[in-house]
């Protein structure tokens, strides 16, 4: 099996794909935030930069995903 002991390889696998789930446990806790701020009505139209700061975190998530994708999977193998 692969595990993190398989060298420098495994070792950046896990450690990025740890970091990248991290990542996606800090976002879900951020929409979760947001929808109770929704049903709070904390939102307006001049004031809705928590819900604008989680788009763009998730948007930072994605590139960082794609940037792992090609690192790992097409110039690891």
């Amino acid at each position: 099996p692969f595990t993190i002991a398989d060298g420098c390889y495994g070792s950046t696998f896990f450690v990025a794909t740890g970091f990248h789930g991290l990542h996606v446990l800090i976002g879900s806790i951020f929409l979760l935030v947001c929808f109770l701020r929704c049903f709070s009505y904390h939102f307006s139209n001049n004031h809705h930069f928590g819900f604008e700061a989680a788009a763009w975190y998730w948007h930072f998530v994605d590139v960082v995903w794609l940037f792992l994708f090609v690192s790992i999977y097409w110039w690891g193998s």
